[in-house]
């Protein structure tokens, strides 16, 4: 923009110098001193109307301008924004957007147990409105390219070698915010302002992915082998419990049925009111006899067994 704004006015400048020269060669060699004064005049309003045009120059918001004289250099005062005054080919405005640019910067850099970590980080900057003179007598128009992928790479590989692969997982966050603490460290010797530094991809090589994920199978195996293990000796515990109850229950019929010949009785009498009771829900006829349906409760084998219980 500033290289073309340049050419515009040497040639509007070679314009206005052709205009004097066919102004002065059509003016009549006997024509006194009213020609000259008009073609004087001429000049002069062609030179006021090329001034006009070029001694005003615009800074849009979100911009500031550093001033280029060609006898002084560049000045220290900055202009801000607005419409201001300079003088056609002495000075020259040059531009620079002082609003926050993202920009995403890779790295590949190994880690503190030699893996290779692949890290983007994505960085807000801009450049310090009051440094901006300096900016641009030391690192020009395109700082942004020259200073920041040399620091985010610098401070990427010193700061992940002090970690390892898991820890670069683990403690993501604290990683981020060394990063950041370096980088602003950094980018302040060259009057540059982060206004966000962020990790947003992280990734390993592959041989290092494929170790991971074969560990977490191998874990993964290992928690299932133990969990059928617990369950074998859970079933075993819940079996031996189940056989002590049937022991203790057969004991405790044994002592019922040794004490109280009745209890046998009571039995049979559950059992036909349960059978009884199933059949009275079905809606098919049976035919069948009570002593095979257990409902024959008044047996004659019963009267035999109270009678040979009253004998002992």
């Amino acid at each position: 923009f500033l290289e073309l704004r340049d050419e515009t006015t040497r040639a509007m400048a070679d314009k206005v110098r052709e205009a004097a020269q066919r102004i002065f060669a059509n003016l009549p060699s006997g024509g006194g001193a009213p020609m000259g004064a008009l073609g004087l005049g001429a000049v002069g309003l062609t030179g006021l109307a090329y001034g006009s045009a070029n001694c005003l120059f615009n800074v849009e918001g979100g911009h500031r301008a550093v001033m280029y004289h060609r006898f002084g250099g560049v000045q220290q005062r900055v202009r801000g924004e607005g419409t201001h005054l300079v003088l056609p080919w002495f000075q020259r405005p040059v531009l620079y957007d002082v609003r926050a640019k993202p920009r995403m910067i890779q790295s590949l850099t190994g880690s503190k147990d030699l893996q290779m970590v692949n890290i983007s980080l994505r960085v807000l900057s801009r450049p310090d409105p009051g440094f901006l003179p300096t900016i641009y007598r030391e690192l020009g128009t395109d700082y942004d390219e020259r200073v920041l992928p040399s620091i985010v790479n610098e401070v990427l590989k010193s700061v992940v070698a002090q970690y390892n692969a898991s820890q670069l997982i683990t403690q993501r966050e604290a990683v981020s915010q060394r990063i950041r603490t370096d980088l602003l460290s950094r980018a302040r010797e060259f009057h540059l302002e982060l206004d966000d530094v962020s990790i947003t991809h992280l990734s390993f090589g592959k041989e290092y992915t494929a170790a991971v994920e074969a560990k977490q199978v191998a874990q993964q195996e290992a928690e299932r082998a133990k969990f059928v293990v617990d369950k074998a000796k859970q079933e075993k515990k819940s079996t031996v419990i189940k056989a002590q109850g049937e022991a203790k229950s057969a004991k405790l019929i044994g002592d019922a049925v040794r004490d109280n010949p009745g209890y046998i009785q009571l039995r049979r009498l559950e059992a036909a009111r349960d059978v009884a009771g199933t059949l009275s829900k079905s809606t098919n006829k049976v035919y069948l006899d009570t002593q095979s349906l257990l409902l024959n409760v008044t047996d004659s084998r019963d009267v035999l067994l109270e009678s040979h219980t009253k004998k002992k």
